[in-house]
């Protein structure tokens, strides 16, 4: 399972970082488990944005949300996630993709940050957010009115590019339909040198959730959501090349990008130390 995606004979090698941009202090562990532990206790949560570099191409996963959005929530904002790229050497301006692992808040407030960027989404995400399901309060509860009108403005701008299942965006690069989350939740793939990283965003929000095969309470589709767990191992080189996309474990098993980023930014494309 951990060969080259098909189609592929020589996938481009990037380098994979996970940048830090801002933290939620007060949630409990009874908040993050669709099956509840009755020992609870303090878990926090921690946001990031990823970027693969190579050569030929930059790709970033998923776009935060802004500082507004953070006040308004109470959530710890460390700084802008477009400047938390530049610090590890990365111009949102020269990005050229975006993948949109699925439309809620916290993953996509900041489309106006990368102005030359193609964006990626599935079909089924586009239609969760446009269509009936939002009749229903807690599926639209995570999603920002504004958020849907700038991806629509963006279609009509031929920015938008859709995906329906997997599907490559460049050699060592690909998305894959997971759902569960959210209706048209994508994980990305990435080669990288040591071999390929699943970034599996809110497919598990932490690796508890994985290893407890327990979704996130906010979930579409239980069941898919725990297919997604094993789909994310399947395209992984190992269960320890997914990498979730809350966890503030993910600070600690992986190396710092430099001192000065200790605590910012890390590098995936390493094996974890922890």
């Amino acid at each position: 399972h951990a060969g080259e995606h098909p189609g592929v004979t020589s996938p481009d090698c990037y380098a994979l970082y996970a940048v830090r941009y801002a933290h939620n202090p007060h949630r409990r562990q009874s908040h993050n488990f669709i099956f509840n532990d009755p020992h609870d206790g303090p878990m926090p949560m921690d946001y990031f944005i990823w970027v693969a570099v190579s050569d030929k191409r930059t790709v970033v996963v998923d776009m935060g949300f802004t500082e507004e959005t953070a006040e308004k929530r109470n959530h710890d904002f460390f700084r802008c996630p477009s400047d938390g790229l530049r610090l590890v050497g990365v111009d949102p301006g020269t990005v050229d993709d975006v993948i949109i692992t699925h439309m809620h808040w916290d993953h996509v407030g900041n489309f106006d940050k990368f102005p030359n960027a193609q964006f990626h989404i599935q079909d089924a995400e586009q239609r969760y957010i446009t269509g009936r399901d939002t009749h229903w309060k807690g599926f639209k509860g995570g999603v920002m009115v504004d958020d849907v009108c700038t991806l629509i403005r963006n279609v009509y701008r031929e920015r938008v590019t859709f995906h329906d299942g997997s599907g490559t965006l460049a050699p060592g690069i690909s998305v894959h339909h997971v759902g569960g989350h959210t209706k048209g939740h994508q994980i990305a793939r990435i080669f990288t040198k040591r071999g390929w990283v699943v970034v599996a965003s809110d497919a598990a929000h932490y690796y508890a959730n994985m290893e407890k095969r327990s979704p996130f309470p906010a979930v579409y589709n239980v069941g898919d959501n725990i297919l997604s767990f094993d789909k994310a191992v399947e395209l992984a080189e190992s269960p320890d090349h997914v990498v979730p996309g809350h966890d503030p474990l993910v600070m600690e098993r992986y190396p710092a990008v430099s001192n000065d980023l200790d605590g910012i930014a890390v590098h995936l494309d390493v094996a974890p130390t922890a």
